[in-house]
């Protein structure tokens, strides 16, 4: 009989959702909206919901003001390595503080758990200084190779591999003569597939939208990422709304897509943590 309630959902539950849904949506919309107009537009009493006609103009406007489209593949660069390594190393990690057996595993991962409490503020001049000497000063690899691997991605992938791998299975294999690495890659990583998927849709949603340290490391005008582009998009004497938001509105657009390639694997594993919480 709860089964049946938790799979039936009445009308007031859909109707939530798609309140919900509205509610977090709009605010797209509306940068869309703002985005097809002119600034005139903000100005008015009554604020239209139909889309203008300047959409293009304003979108051009944005590629004249900032090399937008290298801003773009920067980004892309930066953030699809980021949730790459982070998937890779984090669930590898994450398997090793799991389901190996090794003298100081549970303090060396209480250690790598402390660096998240860590402010980054605290940790900018030296590294500063750090990317200075290597002379990594305006190169992507200032970004990337810092946020290569993060202390929630362990957590996360660590947490994942001690619900979704039973030592039984990691025992069998390895009396079946699989290495560790073949452990991992053929009993692990399977089973852990839609967390690492969650864990890679944040990481890079957290490198794609990071604006405190490319700012910093980062040339703004040879070798920009979205977030520092927008930042000058929104920089002027005034701010130009219908500017700044087409720029946003192109910068969404790849997080979304990613979200809807993994959207299989995303909802599969909330579902997968709701089922066994």
């Amino acid at each position: 009989m709860t089964a049946r309630r938790l799979t039936n959902a009445g009308p007031i539950a859909y109707a939530l959702l798609v309140v919900i849904l509205l509610a977090s949506a709009f605010p797209l919309y509306y940068s869309f909206l703002i985005a097809s107009k002119d600034n005139s537009a903000l100005g008015d009493a009554i604020p239209s919901l139909v889309p203008g006609g300047n959409l293009v103009e304003n979108l051009s406007r944005v590629f004249d003001t900032v090399d937008f489209w290298l801003a773009m593949q920067n980004s892309l660069i930066v953030a699809g390595t980021v949730a790459l390594t982070n998937v890779v190393l984090g669930t590898l990690a994450g398997f090793a503080f799991a389901r190996l057996r090794f003298r100081g595993s549970h303090s060396l991962f209480l250690v790598v758990v402390g660096t998240s409490m860590v402010p980054t503020q605290l940790g900018v001049i030296p590294l500063y200084l750090l990317m200075s000497d290597l002379d990594w000063y305006g190169t992507l690899q200032a970004v990337i190779v810092p946020a290569l691997i993060g202390a929630f991605s362990v957590f996360w992938m660590r947490q994942a591999c001690e619900e979704s791998v039973p030592h039984e299975l990691v025992e069998a294999a390895r009396m079946d003569g699989c290495s560790v690495l073949r452990t991992f890659w053929h009993v692990a990583f399977p089973a852990v597939r839609p967390q690492a998927a969650v864990m890679g849709m944040f990481t890079f949603m957290t490198a794609w939208n990071d604006f405190f340290w490319p700012l910093i490391v980062l040339d703004p005008n040879d070798s920009p990422t979205v977030q520092v582009a927008l930042s000058t998009l929104a920089s002027g004497y005034y701010t130009d709304y219908s500017l700044m938001l087409s720029g946003a509105s192109l910068a969404v657009l790849p997080v979304v897509g990613i979200f809807l390639l993994l959207a299989r694997h995303i909802v599969g594993g909330i579902m997968q943590g709701a089922v066994k919480g």
